[in-house]
């Protein structure tokens, strides 16, 4: 089990526009001239497979309630947040406030033997990694430039990050795959 901050950011190091959206991600349509790309869907579907639960911040759950439908039906998904917010008929969703330390044994215990994804934001992995809990950085590098927004992280880290892999993808994205040192 390993706890895995698994995102998308622009080239400039953004997840998210400054008022949350993605539309640089969820429209990006770019292309790779090399030789050894890989199908982005198939990496999403291997991490998902390696997932057990999942833990967001509310900007994140917003996003995903605003779905056509419930995105992760087969998960528990933890949001971390000091507000009441509605959960889908259904889901396993947990709205929890707290400490990520005091919450997380409870989290890794829903994941059973599978990952956590920390989904996002950047304050929910920089908590984790505060808490020395982060395991992994897996990033995907959109070839787009935003200039401002939300960052990867929301402070600097304690801990140094090693790089595993790189995986160029047919449209131009290129994941980054690091491990959290101690």
């Amino acid at each position: 089990m390993a706890a895995v901050y698994y995102c998308a950011q622009s080239l400039d190091g953004y997840i998210a526009r400054a008022d949350d959206t993605l539309d640089w991600l969820t429209g990006f349509e770019g292309e790779y001239a090399g030789a050894d790309e890989l199908p982005l869907g198939e990496n999403y579907e291997r991490f998902m497979a390696g997932v057990g639960a999942l833990v967001m911040g509310s900007a994140t759950y917003e996003f995903v309630l605003a779905l056509e439908t419930w995105a992760y039906p087969e998960h528990p998904v933890w949001v971390l947040t000091s507000r009441d917010l509605p959960v889908p008929d259904g889901a396993d969703v947990r709205i929890v406030s707290g400490d990520v330390g005091a919450l997380h044994d409870a989290i890794v215990a829903s994941a059973g033997e599978r990952d956590v994804w920390v989904v996002g934001g950047g304050n929910v992995a920089s908590q984790y990694a505060d808490a020395g809990l982060l395991d992994r950085v897996e990033v995907t590098v959109v070839p787009v430039v935003l200039g401002a927004g939300k960052p990867l992280f929301d402070r600097a880290l304690a801990d140094r990050l090693q790089l595993v892999s790189t995986k160029p993808f047919a449209n131009g994205m290129v994941e980054l795959r690091y491990a959290v040192v101690r």
